[in-house]
């Protein structure tokens, strides 16, 4: 069964009740009172301002939500420097990006920070309305206000489809793909990569994506990839490592042997 076929609107009693009926509707999934039983695995709510992602356990912890701050580590100026093993591989020169593999968004929003012009596509309709949702919330930040900042642009939808109909190509797409975790239970693998995972499913398509990723780039492909997991695209033209993760970067023949004016 699809995370689509076990999610649920929850109207919990406050708010304006035609807004669940338009998510729900957009999504074409039932409404559901919190005081019934309620037989979905997952539940979209508004809580706090914010469009919130629930589960069973996450009912009365307040739920799940697309983080807009900085992460730790991060430094709060605009833009952010472009330093470490992520920065290196998306390119210092770099001007757009296009994130096939948005999930929770956290990468996006850190190129974002950085300064870099970013596209987010998702394949999960739910996953779109939560990013949809946390960039509304960026846009009334005042520090994107003060500096008439546009928020990534957000596209719904498959990204090999869409990126074999791009109108112009960008500097670089980024993959994250899920990779098979090296043990069946984790207790580093954290709430939001574990519900993400049960909603969107195994990337069963990543060799396909990586392969139009490649081809729709203007100038190189950067997959993420856990350090223990085989490159995606066969030997990369060059790798940036940080703890636990890996960047492979895989540059065009453009890239790698620019035409001399």
């Amino acid at each position: 069964m699809s995370a689509q076929n076990q999610l649920a609107v929850l109207f919990e009693g406050n708010g304006d009740f035609s807004k669940f009926e338009e998510l729900a509707e957009r999504l074409n999934v039932p409404i559901r009172q919190a005081r019934e039983p309620n037989p979905e695995a997952f539940f979209l709510t508004w809580r706090d301002g914010e469009l919130k992602l629930l589960d069973k356990e996450l009912f009365k912890k307040g739920g799940l939500s697309v983080d807009i701050a900085p992460r730790n580590g991060e430094q709060r100026s605009y833009p952010a420097p472009k330093e470490g093993a992520f920065a290196q591989a998306i390119g210092r020169k770099t001007k757009t990006v296009i994130d096939a593999t948005t999930g929770w968004a956290q990468d996006s929003l850190c190129l974002f920070r950085m300064g870099y012009d970013v596209t987010c596509i998702e394949r999960s309709p739910m996953m779109a309305e939560l990013l949809a949702d946390g960039f509304e919330r960026l846009m009334q930040e005042s520090w994107v206000k003060k500096l008439e900042l546009s928020p990534p642009t957000l596209l719904s939808g498959n990204a090999i489809e869409l990126l074999k109909n791009l109108e112009s190509s960008p500097d670089c797409i980024y993959l994250d793909p899920m990779f098979p975790p090296k043990r069946k239970k984790s207790a580093l693998s954290k709430k939001t990569m574990t519900i993400l995972q049960e909603v969107v499913g195994e990337d069963l398509d990543k060799n396909e994506l990586f392969e139009t990723a490649l081809a729709a780039t203007g100038k190189r492909v950067v997959v993420k990839s856990p350090d223990y997991a085989e490159p995606l695209g066969g030997k990369p033209t060059e790798s940036f490592g940080s703890k636990l993760l890996r960047y492979d970067v895989y540059l065009t023949d453009r890239a790698k042997f620019p035409t001399q004016s």
